[in-house]
């Protein structure tokens, strides 16, 4: 098979730290890994942990452009890994396979997730990643707007007054323009 990626290499079989098979290119060093192979290879062996705690400095690539499907020639999809990474891997759907750029399963195994490489491409993953980014974007509106003290503070506000069981009453009374007020 050719590579995906650069379009000069050959994807050789190979196994990725001696583990599971995959395809790595002998040109750029990606690697094209089948998800029925993995998860085959983590069923057998499901207390085998990848070292997480590596200092990775190496560089990762992230392609860009779209990548068409090594084996079936369709375009791939691109799944983000995780909500404090822009990056993404590369999903063949039809295939079941994904492309590693070169550097990427090191970013993988130092974001925790090298154990769970098929989990990323599934509709679940990236709905909980959308959530996650979601959830930090408007984190980030609010500590820009009020400052970070004062946001700070609000969210314990918050927390507390959510735990109180007047809740709305107390609400009311904080929201009220004179809470002594007979009047509306």
């Amino acid at each position: 098979m050719n590579c995906t990626s650069c379009n000069k290499g050959l994807l050789k079989p190979s196994f990725i730290e001696g583990q599971f098979r995959s395809h790595t290119c002998t040109h750029c060093n990606g690697h094209w890994i089948l998800i029925e192979d993995f998860a085959a290879w983590k069923e057998r062996n499901p207390t085998f942990e990848f070292a997480d705690n590596i200092s990775f400095e190496a560089e990762t690539s992230d392609t860009k452009k779209a990548l068409i499907c090594p084996v079936s020639g369709v375009i791939m999809r691109k799944f983000r890994i995780s909500s404090s990474s822009d990056h993404r891997i590369d999903y063949s759907a039809p295939v079941g396979g994904i492309w590693l750029d070169a550097g990427e399963w090191e970013l993988l195994k130092e974001e925790g997730l090298a154990g769970t490489l098929n989990a990323v491409v599934t509709q679940q993953w990236q709905n909980q990643i959308r959530e996650q980014s979601t959830k930090q974007n408007f984190s980030d509106i609010y500590a820009d707007k009020f400052g970070t003290d004062t946001y700070a503070k609000v969210k314990d506000l918050r927390e507390w007054l959510n735990a109180q069981p007047q809740k709305a009453d107390l609400r009311a009374y904080l929201m009220a323009e004179d809470p002594y007020s007979a009047e509306k």
